[in-house]
């Protein structure tokens, strides 16, 4: 308990740097990365109508059934914070008209995500997510350069020891004769064997029982059908073309026959990035193609691709973030040389160096000791004397060398200091 009687809800993080540093990092990645490939940022509302997720999401899942935070407004009418932000990109495009206006959409957005679950490693209540969506072609190259593009940038990021794991979910000509074959197989095995949640999803919906983590579940469906001995000549030429190009790019990836989706307008190329570094929840990224995703929505029939990354587990392979790298710490010995102190603070920051002014006047080791772990490279003191003169003490954090000069001289010192780093 805080000393105001206050303290966070549980599965909320208050983050401070370290940790807010790799967030700021990954969100300036993605947007140098995803710039390079013509994608533009939209940032979309955390509240959206709940009956946009539930028609997206579907009503029957356990995001919308147990874990999404909903309530009524003023009117009555049913609000969710965003479990998730594909749902607000499709609204903000269809209601936009963006689709009228070009051919293709190229979209990222960042942010948090709320949903009511137990708090584990990597995943909270309040989570934040990565987005990007491809919207207005079916090529299998928009799938491939989608897919790239996400690998680019955990590259970028420094990440590596990560695996692609790829599928193909078919489309609605070829996948309805996979599913039943997949029913039959289930009705061959002894229920009894299967979870309770998968003893459910084999009459609602069979494709989750593949992706089921129970041991049991697993060993039971070891020798299934696969997805990919089912799909039609189409899809088949869609994943071997986006399997082609990927491969050209040398990058580390598996089949997974067990990777798929529960709703029925995700179709073709399916794809997760995984770790064996942070534990059970190995994905930190994943996504599809949704071709009917727009049109259940209300809109036109679009076709799209689409991936999201769990910044908090991206976060967890990052590790602690590098030190701020502060070029300089002004401080005053008395009230004397406050206003230089100020002035020279703001000068050097017009320069593009970066710094802190100690406010205080009191205790003069105890602000040295607060400036040696600022991270600063240089010390600048203004004492009476130096506040008299024009001048400033430079002291060097690093090897305790100190050197007097004029203020306007410091500028150009630690300007070019910085430059011949």
């Amino acid at each position: 308990m805080s000393s105001t009687g206050y303290t966070r809800s549980k599965g909320f993080a208050d983050m401070f740097p370290p940790e807010s540093d790799n967030f700021t990092r990954m969100e300036n990645c993605a947007r140098e990365i995803f710039g390079r490939y013509g994608f533009v940022e939209l940032r979309t509302p955390l509240v959206e109508y709940t009956e946009l997720f539930q028609r997206s999401i579907g009503a029957e899942t356990d995001v919308v059934q147990k874990e999404m935070y909903t309530f009524p407004d003023r009117k009555g009418r049913s609000l969710t914070l965003r479990p998730e932000a594909t749902a607000g990109v499709m609204r903000a495009y269809i209601e936009s008209g963006l689709h009228a206006r070009e051919p293709v959409s190229r979209l990222f957005t960042t942010g948090p995500m709320f949903r009511y679950e137990r708090p584990q490693k990597g995943r909270m209540r309040q989570f934040h997510q990565i987005n990007c969506e491809c919207l207005g072609t079916q090529s299998p190259l928009a799938d491939a350069e989608l897919i790239g593009m996400l690998m680019s940038f955990l590259g970028a990021l420094g990440l590596g020891e990560l695996t692609l794991k790829l599928n193909s979910l078919g489309c609605a000509e070829c996948r309805p004769r996979f599913t039943q074959a997949l029913l039959d197989y289930l009705r061959s095995v002894d229920p009894a064997g299967l979870c309770p949640d998968c003893a459910r999803r084999a009459k609602s919906n069979p494709l989750r029982v593949l992706d089921c983590k129970q041991p049991g579940c697993r060993a039971l469906t070891d020798n299934a059908p696969k997805l990919l001995e089912y799909t039609c000549p189409e899809c088949k030429a869609h994943f071997e073309t986006v399997l082609g190009l990927l491969r050209a790019e040398d990058l580390p990836l598996e089949l997974d026959h067990r990777l798929v989706r529960g709703l029925d307008y995700y179709c073709r190329t399916t794809f997760e990035v995984v770790s064996g570094s942070i534990g059970a929840q190995s994905a930190v990224a994943g996504g599809g193609r949704y071709d009917g995703l727009v049109k259940s929505l209300g809109g036109p029939d679009v076709p799209g691709v689409g991936f999201a990354c769990g910044m908090e587990r991206l976060a967890l392979l990052l590790g602690g973030a590098p030190a701020r790298g502060l070029d300089f710490y002004v401080l005053a010995l008395d009230e004397s040389g406050q206003a230089q102190a100020f002035d020279l603070a703001r000068k050097l920051r017009a320069q593009g160096l970066a710094g802190e002014m100690n406010f205080s006047t009191a205790g003069f080791k105890s602000r040295m000791r607060q400036a040696g772990k600022s991270g600063a490279r240089f010390c600048l003191i203004i004492g009476p004397d130096e506040a008299a003169q024009g001048a400033v003490t430079v002291k060097n954090l690093n090897n305790g060398e100190q050197t007097g000069m004029p203020q306007a001289d410091a500028i150009h010192y630690l300007v070019n200091g910085k430059s011949n780093d």
